[in-house]
């Protein structure tokens, strides 16, 4: 497996363009489902989780080309195969959202159950609920989740807990039924904003993405489109902590400063000097940082994504400072990895409390999911002496040359294969 080596202390300098939203690509993907007739998506951003997504979609019968500048065209012309297996599902969760677009194509979709995640339980019983809603009858069995409905019916649908892959999902599956969907406590993220723009272009009827109602008048078919995929609001603000961390002055490009508000802000109480414009983002060095609390929430809220990231940054700010995390139960796997690099960080049930400054070294760390990979970068980028973080296939499937990207800016880091 690939390693990363970091060696800290140097200052980031210059500017970054930031890719396309891996989670906005993944149900833009499947999507395409939806219709017989060709969707070309741009700004995707190559990374693993694309790459198992075009295997999956592939394996169902859509033509998937990838270009060279970032784009790819998909037709599903003729679905060959109603049935996502376990062997590709299991190492990504999303695949889960071809459900709702086969469902509503086809009215039979067969995927296998995601299992569980290193971060915690994320259940798709919500997703169950909602498909019952819309008339489909829905049973799991031997690992697998199979829904049939000859035709889906509109229906208002409560969502007891906010679900952003629930809601693209049933979004996907309400465009086709017949008559009007509500979904309810809906998720308000960019990206399913996106999403359901994608729709719309497509021919859908889709009212209120981005307000916890969405309204979507059903149709009879949807065409083809071309439809761009938004910057990685994510992968924009790991690059900002970067900044912040290292004290460095960094531009960051091609990003919808919106869509960070949150991370912003909270960037801002620690003392970072950041001024935002259209299109673009720079963070200035401004000497110490200043701990201050953080609670992860739903967008608009501090993104859980962004949690492990600010938990690196907050080992080097003055004072003591409780990082809350509201949405996933097991997302601190990375305090323990971060505390062997000298980080002085306490866990109480859902809470972390860091206390500040400390002096972190290089040490071998292990990273346990996605963001977990990222914080402890971060946390490298500031050590003293060399950090090796292993298994960064996670930080693989979400992030796309992140060493080169780091690398352009000052960066001290290189990938042993």
């Amino acid at each position: 497996m690939d390693k990363l080596r970091v060696t800290g202390g140097n200052r980031l300098k210059g500017s970054i363009k930031i890719s396309g939203a891996k989670n906005s690509a993944l149900p833009a993907m499947a999507a395409s489902l939806l219709t017989a007739e060709e969707v070309t998506l741009a700004n995707l951003p190559l990374v693993n989780d694309i790459f198992t997504t075009r295997r999956l979609l592939r394996e169902l019968g859509v033509m998937v080309e990838f270009e060279s500048d970032h784009s790819a065209r998909l037709r599903a012309e003729k679905i060959r195969s109603h049935e996502a297996p376990y062997d590709l599902v299991k190492t990504m969760r999303a695949s889960v959202l071809v459900l709702g677009p086969l469902l509503a194509r086809t009215g039979h979709a067969r995927v296998s159950m995601p299992g569980g995640c290193a971060i915690g339980a994320r259940p798709i019983n919500l997703h169950i609920k909602g498909f019952e809603k819309l008339g489909a009858t829905v049973r799991t069995e031997h690992g697998y989740v199979e829904a049939q409905a000859e035709h889906l019916t509109g229906s208002e649908i409560l969502f007891d807990k906010i679900t952003v892959t629930g809601t693209e999902n049933l979004m996907m599956a309400a465009v086709l039924a017949d008559g009007r969907t509500i979904l309810q406590n809906a998720a308000r993220e960019p990206e399913v904003v996106d999403l359901a723009e994608m729709l719309n272009k497509m021919g859908a009827k889709i009212d209120g993405a981005g307000t916890p109602t969405i309204q979507i008048e059903g149709v009879r078919r949807l065409n083809g489109t071309a439809h761009r995929i938004i910057p990685d609001r994510i992968e924009a603000g790991t690059f900002l902590v970067a900044a912040a961390v290292t004290n460095s002055d960094l531009e960051i490009l091609d990003v919808n400063p919106i869509h960070l508000s949150s991370v912003v802000d909270k960037l801002r109480e620690t003392g970072a000097n950041i001024e935002t414009r259209a299109g673009g983002i720079t963070i200035r060095g401004n000497g110490e940082l200043k701990a201050a609390d953080v609670v992860t929430k739903e967008y608009p809220g501090f993104a859980t994504d962004m949690q492990a990231q600010y938990m690196a940054l907050m080992t080097q700010a003055q004072g003591t400072s409780v990082i809350t995390e509201d949405i996933f139960e097991n997302r601190f796997m990375h305090a323990s990895e971060l505390m062997r690099m000298g980080a002085n960080i306490r866990i109480d049930g859902s809470r972390a409390i860091v206390s500040g400054k400390t002096r972190l070294t290089g040490a071998n760390v292990i990273a346990s999911d996605l963001r977990a990979s990222a914080s402890l970068i971060v946390a490298a980028l500031v050590a003293d002496g060399v950090t090796v973080i292993d298994r960064v296939y996670h930080l693989d499937r979400g992030y796309e040359k992140i060493e080169e990207k780091l690398r352009s800016i000052g960066a001290q880091i290189e990938r042993l294969r």
